[in-house]
């Protein structure tokens, strides 16, 4: 039952379960081509994501304009930040991933498009978006509970 406003935008967690799955598959790309340039593509990507919002990335649009409409209004939305966190989480292991390829450290590009890889999947699969729970996370340790224990 949540309201999209610009102090607080919300996004279809459908859409990002999509994205997830084509980041999987770009950076999937990556370590089987052993080429960077899938890589350089979905660094991109992150970075539309960081600097505009998780919709108006390539996959938010195509999500938007070919996907949802066909599935109908999402349950619930969610709340747009902790998405966005994981997407600047991704743009810098893709961007040390990069580093590494284009410096001649293979094994620095493959561990980071690796590691990447790995949250992308587990978000695609599962709906676990684990830079979303580091998010989560830093706002807990940010934000002390004004709860009081007895």
């Amino acid at each position: 039952m949540s309201s999209r406003t610009a102090a607080n935008p919300q996004v279809d967690p459908r859409g990002l379960r999509f994205a997830a799955g084509v980041t999987t598959v770009v950076l999937a790309l990556t370590l089987v081509l052993n080429n960077p340039w899938p890589l350089a593509v979905q660094a991109v990507v992150f970075a539309i994501s960081v600097a505009f919002g998780i919709q108006a990335s390539p996959y938010g649009q195509f999500f938007k304009r070919v996907i949802r409409p066909r599935l109908g209004p999402p349950k619930e939305l969610e709340d747009a930040a902790p998405p966005r966190f994981a997407q600047l989480v991704g743009l810098v292991f893709a961007v040390i991933g990069l580093i590494g390829y284009f410096a001649g450290v293979e094994v620095l590009g493959v561990v980071a498009t690796g590691f990447a890889l790995v949250a992308a999947f587990v978000n695609a699969a599962v709906g676990l978006c684990l830079g979303c729970e580091a998010y989560l996370l830093i706002q807990r340790i940010r934000t002390p509970s004004t709860a009081t224990t007895t």
